[in-house]
């Protein structure tokens, strides 16, 4: 019970060397690889910047895992996201299997409730959405699309061209 505080100042060395250096060879890893490695894409990615959060917590804390272990899970992690990626840019099938498409829950005053129970979003999510991005009524929005991020993208005007950016979108009815 004694080492609920304090164990010893080697403990302490261990983590005000090892930390640092964890840090900044992940984040000279993270400028290597790209800017695709932490974006705020989808669930594939949230998972690989968990997991990258979570081997630097345990290189820091963890007497047990050496440096050289930390680095080469870092590695791993940051190798999986780049080949994966890369491969979904590439193959269709591996795009489909990492990534949702956007889901058309709002179009020009109808709530789409079967998209949105399929999506698990509430009229008060999308009304808070809205008002958030400075709208005081639906009347103005022509469209409101859940994004694979989760995020919540509403469009005030539909313009007739022959490409659009709803392409992906899916339209449940």
């Amino acid at each position: 019970m004694e080492t609920i505080w304090f164990e010893n100042w080697d403990s302490i060395l261990r983590i005000l060397i090892i930390t640092p250096l964890a840090y900044f060879t992940l984040i000279f890893m993270l400028r290597v690889s790209g800017k695709r490695t932490l974006a705020k894409m989808n669930a594939f990615d949230q998972v690989v910047t968990i997991s990258l959060g979570t081997i630097l917590a345990s290189v820091a804390l963890n007497h047990d895992i050496p440096l050289a272990d930390g680095i080469t899970a870092f590695i791993v992690f940051i190798g999986f996201q780049f080949l994966f990626t890369w491969l979904s840019v590439r193959v269709k099938a591996v795009k489909t299997l990492i990534t949702s498409k956007p889901s058309l829950i709002f179009y020009k005053g109808e709530f789409n409730y079967t998209a949105m129970k399929k999506v698990r979003i509430t009229v008060e999510e999308v009304n808070s959405a809205a008002r958030i991005k400075g709208f005081s009524s639906l009347n103005g929005i022509d469209i409101i699309v859940l994004e694979t991020t989760g995020d919540i993208a509403i469009i005030e005007k539909i313009t007739e061209h022959t490409e659009t950016t709803f392409d992906d979108v899916e339209l449940t009815p």
